[in-house]
């Protein structure tokens, strides 16, 4: 049950601050996939290295349009990216801050893709 709370509400991904801090991530950006998942994805999803231009983040504008969790469709990739690439084209701080009030909702409300 525990576990469960942690997972549905992210509070696992609390560590992943000190990536942050070290400047290895940021806060915001597109979600990095395991290594085995980025070779899969790069030869069948057009433009799906684009993401990789800019640090990874915590949250994004995927996470919070949907595209949180197991990739069970084509389609959830597709709009991963999609998503991905429409935040490198228009970052701006207030978009940023959109996705983080965004995310915190996310965090008490749970989210049903999370696991």
């Amino acid at each position: 049950k525990i576990g469960r709370f942690l997972r549905k509400t992210s509070v696992d991904e609390l560590p992943q601050f000190f990536n942050v801090l070290l400047g290895d991530m940021s806060v915001v950006g597109p979600r990095p996939h395991m290594v085995s998942h980025t070779h899969m994805y790069a030869e069948r999803i057009d433009k799906f290295m684009v993401r990789h231009f800019v640090k990874p983040g915590i949250t994004g504008l995927a996470q919070v349009s949907g595209y949180r969790g197991e990739v069970e469709t084509e389609e959830d990739i597709k709009g991963r990216v999609r998503n991905d690439i429409y935040y490198i084209e228009n970052w701006n701080i207030a978009l940023d801050i959109r996705i983080i009030f965004k995310t915190i909702a996310n965090v008490f409300q749970g989210e049903e893709k999370a696991y």
